[in-house]
């Protein structure tokens, strides 16, 4: 079934928060729901796409919230980038159950476990059909999975970065606390600056907006949703670029 269909895009990067891999247990790994996903990425992969994924760590350890009950904020991101490499090995592990070949590599050395994050290796992993997990964020301090996500897009060329989330898209304002809430298939950069929609942090979406890399936010819950979006159905909220339109779905 997966073979039949055809994907709207040659390369995508796929964003994934570390928390969607503990479903409703509350901390660490989920491994039912970190099989279903296994096998979402894997589908899509033997679409003929080149997939690569950007997962967090906040299903084992969060810099932020670490730093603010008072340990160093460096010292608790560096756990938290160990914490992504975790998930990735074990996501890594999933996939090629699934029969995709995958590679992960750590913007922190550990040769035990990871490759070293190498662009032009990483692309040609790509183009050899490999599924390629980036881990350990950007390898620095004080800057978030959303903006390793960002930046790895861009260094390996992709026409898209999709957000993984558990909310069908962005919308005009909180959509739990509020019944009338719309929500957007489309918004432009600038909408969504002067709106402060929270789409990612300031930092990726700037190096989003700069570049003209569009985002598409989506609920990844639901079953096929990697593979519709990367097929060109209307899932979830587009961003755009500011030529382009804002509107909401019907």
């Amino acid at each position: 079934m997966a073979e039949s269909r055809k994907p709207n895009y040659k390369r995508v990067l796929l964003k994934i928060s570390g928390e969607a891999l503990m479903g409703n247990s509350g901390y660490g790994i989920n491994t039912e729901v970190l099989r279903v996903i296994a096998s979402e990425i894997a589908d899509t992969a033997k679409l003929g796409v080149e997939l690569a994924v950007v997962v967090g760590g906040g299903n084992i350890f969060r810099g932020v919230s670490e730093s603010a009950k008072g340990m160093d904020r460096a010292s608790a991101d560096y756990v938290g980038m160990l914490a992504t490499v975790m998930n990735a090995v074990s996501l890594q592990e999933a996939i090629e159950k699934h029969g995709v070949v995958t590679r992960v590599q750590s913007a922190i050395p550990m040769s035990q476990l990871a490759e070293p994050y190498i662009r032009r290796r990483a692309i040609r992993h790509l183009e050899k059909g490999r599924v390629v997990i980036f881990g350990a964020g950007t390898g620095n301090p004080f800057f978030t999975t959303d903006t390793a996500a960002a930046l790895r897009a861009m260094e390996i060329n992709a026409d898209v970065l999709l957000k993984a989330t558990k909310v069908d898209g962005i919308y005009d304002k909180d959509p739990k606390k509020f019944k009338d809430a719309k929500r957007y298939e489309t918004v432009t950069f600038t909408d969504a600056l002067k709106q402060d929609l929270h789409v990612m942090d300031a930092t990726a979406f700037a190096l989003c907006r700069d570049n003209e890399l569009g985002i598409i936010v989506f609920d990844m819950t639901n079953r096929g949703n990697i593979q519709r979006v990367v097929c060109g159905e209307h899932v979830g909220t587009t961003v755009v670029k500011d030529n382009l339109q804002t509107k909401f779905a019907n």
